[in-house]
């Protein structure tokens, strides 16, 4: 089979740039890449679709293709919205040139796909277009939804239109919604992303009667990158010399490894190690940051919202005097993560995520994977990874509970046996249950069971290349530019005027 996967935002290349340091760069740009590799190595062509970019400040992202060259799968850039990078809230006005775009590769190409997967809001609403113009079923994984977005930044009546416009949650929305409708089959990583994600009051009407296409395929964990040995990572040695006093270099190390994100509520790992004398007598801090060498001296580098975090976290090792129990250390890629896991864990380390949601966790099983016990979020995905029946691979904790947060790690700090016992697990329920392939088996499965006639397809496709009409996506335009009164209206109707009515 060929199979398209179109994700608009962020991008791709060779050397998996830029990830982990800016918003768009996110977990769903490694799904995407393992997922294809991994469909790829079972003989499927491959394509990602996603945006050119051509700027001086992202020059990795100016070749019209690029391969990954341990795979084979290709990457496709399709020029629309402009030469310059747009943040994700910016790419829906330009999302029609960007099928078009895609349309007119298959053309040229002439070898159009079987099966297309879309990813986020904008991968789903493209999908629905080509869907609409060629007939080639889509499905839809939709990594986060706009609706928990809102949930999270807090929407007001006062801060209702501001919020709207920053983030296009209207578009969003609206896009998510199509594409729900539409797809083929809904792709979620855990249950409890269709049972209650997709069950939002924004969503649950789509619901009502039925809920059979969706279908829970977990991500995987490269297993090239992420593995357990004893390892001795120099830049662990370095760090641990420079930032902790010297009669604590031999305490294992707790890390913390996110993007400075106050959704990520790393200040509630550090308040809930400030809240623990024994914790701190018997283990340290270490704190994953990318863009700042040493934050103690300079992180003017940071973006502006990150600064604002790294200057609450600062503020708090000074207000509780952790100074020589905290230490930072600057990782550049995913090699030099799981080298850093496999040194903590060589020195019984453990790996700690307080966010305050996380959908499904790809970081929590690539510790896992790498030996660390791990003591994770309650809200979200953690539970499908860390229990089943009676058997626990790990530990969750409400993110806000400084006291459920320092016992659980000071539970495993202090018990050399409960440490082993969760480092095995750990290993144990990645190799069994998080692996690419496996990921991969269950999206070739479905997709060979969506397929539809291809003398169909072969019609409709010769329509698009001939027709013009088959093309005009001008009412698609008009609402992906200037969002619609009537889901303002839904959504205000939901957070605002609902909460008042309650109230």
């Amino acid at each position: 089979m060929r199979i398209a996967f179109l994700n608009p935002q962020g991008n791709f290349d060779a050397k998996d740039s830029y990830w982990t340091e800016h918003p768009d760069f996110g977990g769903q740009l490694v799904y995407v890449k393992e997922l294809a590799n991994a469909l790829r190595k079972k003989g499927h062509e491959v394509d990602i679709f996603t945006r050119m970019i051509i700027d001086p400040k992202w020059p990795e992202f100016e070749a019209k293709e690029e391969i990954y060259p341990d795979t084979g799968v290709r990457i496709v850039r399709i020029p629309f919205g402009g030469d310059a990078f747009l943040r994700k809230e910016l790419l829906w006005p330009f999302l029609t040139e960007y099928v078009q775009g895609i349309i007119k590769f298959f053309c040229n190409t002439n070898d159009w796909p079987d099966f297309i997967t879309t990813h986020y809001g904008d991968g789903g609403i493209a999908g629905v277009m080509l869907n609409e113009i060629t007939g080639i079923p889509f499905s839809f994984t939709a990594h986060s939804l706009g609706a928990q977005k809102m949930d999270k930044v807090g929407i007001t009546e006062s801060k209702f239109d501001e919020l709207l416009q920053r983030y296009s949650f209207a578009t969003r929305i609206h896009a998510e919604r199509l594409a729900m409708k539409e797809a083929s089959v809904r792709f979620v990583s855990t249950l409890q992303e269709k049972t209650k994600q997709y069950q939002h009051g924004l969503y649950g009407d789509l619901f009502e009667k039925e809920n059979k296409k969706f279908i829970v395929a977990p991500p995987g964990v490269n297993q090239s990158y992420f593995y357990y040995e004893e390892e001795n990572f120099e830049k662990v040695n370095k760090t641990r010399s420079r930032d902790l006093s010297e009669h604590r270099w031999d305490l294992p190390f707790i890390i913390s490894s996110s993007r400075l994100d106050p959704k990520k509520n790393v200040s509630g790992l550090i308040m809930a190690f400030a809240s623990n004398p024994e914790l701190q007598a018997r283990a340290n801090l270490l704190i994953a940051v990318r863009g700042a060498e040493n934050p103690y001296n300079d992180f003017s580098e940071l973006k502006e919202e990150e600064q604002l975090e790294m200057k609450k976290i600062l503020d708090m090792i000074q207000c509780y005097h952790l100074k020589g129990k905290v230490a930072f250390i600057q990782l550049f890629s995913q090699k030099e993560l799981a080298s850093c896991y496999r040194t903590l864990a060589s020195n019984r380390g453990i790996f700690c995520l307080t966010s305050l949601y996380e959908p499904f966790g790809l970081a929590t099983i690539e510790a896992m994977a790498c030996g660390l016990p791990v003591v994770v979020t309650s809200n979200g995905g953690g539970w499908e990874i860390l229990k089943e029946d009676s058997e626990s691979f790990g530990v969750l904790v409400d993110p806000e509970s400084s006291i459920q947060i320092s016992e659980s790690l000071l539970g495993i700090v202090k018990d050399a046996e409960k440490w082993r016992y969760f480092h095995e697990q750990g290993l144990k329920r990645v190799r069994e249950r998080f692996t690419w392939r496996s990921t991969a088996d269950t999206y070739e499965e479905v997709i060979s069971d969506n397929l539809i006639n291809k003398e169909k397809i072969k019609g409709i496709r010769q329509q698009s290349k001939t027709n013009d009409k088959r093309i005009d996506l001008t009412h698609y335009q008009s609402w992906l530019q200037h969002p619609k009164k009537e889901m303002e209206n839904f959504i205000k109707n939901y957070y605002v005027d609902r909460k008042e009515g309650d109230g």
